[in-house]
């Protein structure tokens, strides 16, 4: 079976750099916010660009206790694509905050920006663009947007590791950057985690205390926090990752690359390509209306699959309160019945990726 992701295979390589570094951490006796952390958070800060990285204990965290820094309050607006994962969302209702769906570009898969002007009002503080499998959203426009009425930018970069915007890293491009470092993505843990990142040191600080319980100093809690500190065995372990994360993410391009040439004669649609936008490939999405018997052929070949995302936002039961009905993101809604994830890791081996192009065509042929 060719699998989507394979973290054993991964783990095989950096073996015995990570099991120094369990055993460093073990035989400190520190285990909690400690070296390992400090140092990691300094170490993706200067990777991604930035003044600041606090890290959490995950991706749905970051997003949360970056809302809580800008003051998001009950009944304040958060602007979000309706096309993402179900974490950008839920910590918006965490803290009592009104999301606001918007519907996604059909070249680009992330969130249409001529769609968030029409949605602002007095109650909007915030939009929340998603990177959406490594392609980074049209940051320029929407940060031109936020300047206009005064509001947030929060990307959610959980996918982004790595990626560039005009040279500029992921995580970099608005007031905060928020990732997951959940075991399947480019920078993975050996479990949850997370971290935020930002330029603003009165940004940082708010985070800092959120993080913790909302503690300033021991025993002494100015503000209703949260425990959401990231492990030091976590930070290790991402610690000894993020030496190679560039050279994981190099060798997603090449996979990319060798996909896009088997298959750019097949009848289906590929990832978009922006020159302004370095990729990481964290998910290589293919599209087309014959997605589920495609699905169904690979499985048969041996070829895992995944869907990112069947269901929109909207479209998920726990949301029928907010009144959105169907049709409304029609963009959103044709993503979800026609994408398909093939697999992309850096392990992945070429005569793999070729069988994988082959299968499709067998299945889908050629463009006439």
């Amino acid at each position: 079976m060719i699998l989507m992701v394979d973290l054993k295979k991964q783990h095989s390589f950096i073996q015995s750099e990570v099991n120094s570094a369990l055993l460093r951490v073990a035989s400190s006796g520190i285990y909690s916010l400690g070296n390992e952390v400090l140092s990691f958070e300094s170490e993706f800060a200067e990777y991604c660009g930035v003044k600041k990285c606090l890290g959490v204990a995950s991706g749905y965290d970051a997003i949360k206790i970056a809302l809580r820094a800008i003051d998001i309050r009950p009944n304040d607006e958060v602007i979000i694509p309706a096309f993402t994962f179900i974490s950008t969302v839920l910590p918006v209702l965490d803290l009592g905050a009104i999301p606001v769906f918007v519907d996604v570009n059909l070249n680009t898969q992330t969130v249409d920006v001529e769609h968030i002007k029409k949605v602002i009002t007095k109650k909007t503080k915030a939009i929340l663009p998603v990177h959406l499998y490594g392609n980074l959203a049209d940051m320029d426009s929407i940060k031109k947007i936020a300047n206009k009425y005064n509001i947030f930018v929060v990307e959610d970069a959980a996918q982004a590791h790595g990626a560039l915007y005009k040279g500029k890293k992921a995580g970099s491009l608005g007031d905060i950057g928020c990732f997951s470092f959940y075991p399947t993505k480019n920078l993975g843990a050996f479990g949850d985690a997370g971290c935020i990142t930002t330029n603003s040191i009165f940004l940082a600080e708010r985070i800092q205390l959120f993080r913790n319980l909302g503690q300033q100093k021991k025993n002494l809690h100015i503000e209703f926090g949260y425990n959401s500190r990231l492990d030091e065995l976590q930070a290790a372990v991402l610690r000894i990752k993020l030496k190679h994360l560039d050279y994981w993410n190099t060798k997603r391009k090449h996979i990319a690359r060798v996909y896009r040439e088997d298959l750019q004669s097949c009848q289906l649609k590929l990832p978009p390509v922006d020159e302004n936008i370095q990729q990481n490939y964290h998910l290589f999405v293919i599209q087309t209306d014959r997605r589920d018997e495609l699905c169904r052929f690979l499985l048969r070949h041996g070829i895992q699959t995944s869907i990112h995302y069947p269901v929109p936002l909207h479209l998920h039961p726990c949301f029928r309160y907010l009144g959105y009905k169907k049709n409304a993101f029609p963009v959103s809604e044709k993503l979800s019945q026609e994408v398909l994830s093939l697999p992309m890791h850096p392990e992945l081996a070429l005569k793999d990726v070729h069988y994988v192009s082959h299968t499709i065509i067998k299945c889908m042929g050629k463009k006439q």
